[in-house]
């Protein structure tokens, strides 16, 4: 299997769903979750529930929020990035599917409409009670220079980056919207996934099952490379560089 292969199934693809995970964006800079040298080898996670219930816990979170200590933001999109953007620009994919927090296909020229993140974002906090997003550069100056846990403008509840930490509930809306392009779609194209976190690991195979031919383009083997119809141990830049190119 080559890139040439993963082109022709690019190209004769109605309508792809991409699926990107940690290693579309290490090529970035950006550090995975689980390998050595990954965040959490340097750091132990908080668990949503430890968030909420002690303030230390809810303190040591924004410390590390700003000093950009597990090194999610702060990168710049890469060739795999631009090359996904071009798919949806060109109208071949409909949707990016992400397990990142990076805000890095945005960054790449995605609209924030065809982007279903199942980790949620870095790039910014939401209320966890009314919802209410807030940007991180608005609370940064009073966490830091007067140690203020931030609280919602709104309604005063809790406000906690809008990532999907250990032991919060998955969202239930880009859940639903995952699963309804892995029923949609002809291709499901998996970029980077080591595709061993459930329930977002059950796409590749919903979509496959349902009738999509699914490729799978990852450093390491993944425990469904065996379904695909093409598998890839790459890099991604350079692999989705050359098969858009050649579209």
């Amino acid at each position: 299997m080559s890139r040439s292969d993963l082109a022709r199934l690019i190209d004769d693809a109605r309508r792809v769903a991409v699926f990107t995970g940690a290693g579309i964006s290490t090529e970035s800079g950006v550090p995975d979750f689980r390998s050595p040298g990954g965040v959490w080898s340097r750091m132990k996670p908080i668990y949503f529930q430890d968030f909420v219930s002690d303030p230390a816990k809810r303190r040591e979170a924004w410390s590390r929020a700003f000093s950009g200590a597990a090194g999610w933001t702060g990168r710049a999109p890469n060739a795999g990035h631009f090359a996904v953007a071009r798919l949806v620009a060109e109208g071949k994919a409909s949707s990016v599917i992400t397990q990142n927090v990076d805000n890095l296909h945005q960054d790449s020229g995605v609209p924030e409409d065809r982007i279903i993140e199942l980790h949620g974002n870095a790039s910014y906090a939401k209320c966890l009670d009314c919802g209410e997003r807030h940007e991180l550069a608005e609370l940064k100056d009073s966490f830091l220079k007067a140690g203020e846990i931030p609280y919602c403008r709104r309604c005063g509840g809790l406000v906690k980056t809008a990532t999907i930490s250990f032991g919060q509930s998955m969202p239930a809306g880009p859940m639903a919207r995952a699963q309804a392009e892995a029923l949609a779609c002809d291709l499901f194209l998996v970029l980077g996934s080591s595709l061993v976190v459930y329930p977002a690991a059950g796409f590749p195979l919903l979509a496959k099952r349902n009738g999509a031919a699914l490729a799978i383009v990852n450093r390491e083997p993944t425990d469904l490379d065996g379904y695909a119809d093409l598998v890839l141990h790459d890099e991604i830049g350079p692999v989705m560089q050359a098969a858009v190119a050649a579209l």
